[in-house]
């Protein structure tokens, strides 16, 4: 019971965590900040975590895992290589439905200063990339796909991504979701020899 307390314990933490950093950011988030908010010490916190660092990369892998966890779906869905390309553009760029977009830019900023942040982020970041070569790869050998590069592919598709999802998040007023997603239709169909309108 008590081993089922513990990490009960520490995924409420982590939880909490991540909505604080989420409303405050990285740089204005304090491990007070954190204790306050759950109800506990901060030498709770330090017992569960050991540094400030140690837990703010904890709690941002935390919220990505449950992304990770819908991109595992995908990857199991059984799905053509067409079917999880597809999943994968619609899930990856932001949906306005959740704070995971936020707390990546806050975590890719962090991490120039923060090393186990930065292990974390890097670690997540080529796991999607990752996942997105397997797709084209996929796709190349059963003669879905024409792609002479299918690592540059990738990278190419996902820096871009990244970059529209940052300005989306960020200057809310510039781009649309929906010219966004043109845009990544439009570039991923390029790199694999399709018609964006294969990817609607």
């Amino acid at each position: 019971m008590a081993r089922g307390f513990g990490r009960l314990r520490r995924e409420d933490l982590l939880r909490t965590a991540c909505d604080v950093i989420a409303a405050q950011g990285f740089g204005h988030t304090r491990t007070a900040d954190i204790a306050q908010a759950a109800g506990v010490s901060q030498a709770l916190l330090f017992y569960h975590f050991e540094t400030k660092e140690k837990l703010f990369a904890q709690a941002f892998s935390y919220a990505a895992q449950l992304d990770l966890d819908a991109l595992v779906k995908v990857e199991e869905s059984g799905g053509s290589p067409f079917d999880r390309l597809r999943a994968l553009l619609r899930f990856y760029p932001p949906s306005g439905k959740s704070k995971s977009w936020a707390l990546w830019i806050d975590a890719w900023a962090e991490s120039m200063r923060n090393a186990e942040l930065e292990e974390m982020s890097r670690r997540i970041d080529l796991r999607w990339k990752a996942a997105l070569r397997a797709i084209i790869d996929d796709g190349v050998a059963a003669g879905i796909f024409t792609c002479a590069d299918p690592e540059g592919a990738t990278w190419r598709v996902m820096s871009l991504i990244d970059g529209l999802s940052t300005q989306v998040t960020v200057h809310r007023r510039v781009l649309s979701r929906a010219r966004m997603t043109e845009f990544i239709r439009t570039a991923a169909a390029a790199e694999l020899g399709l018609s964006p309108s294969d990817l609607s």
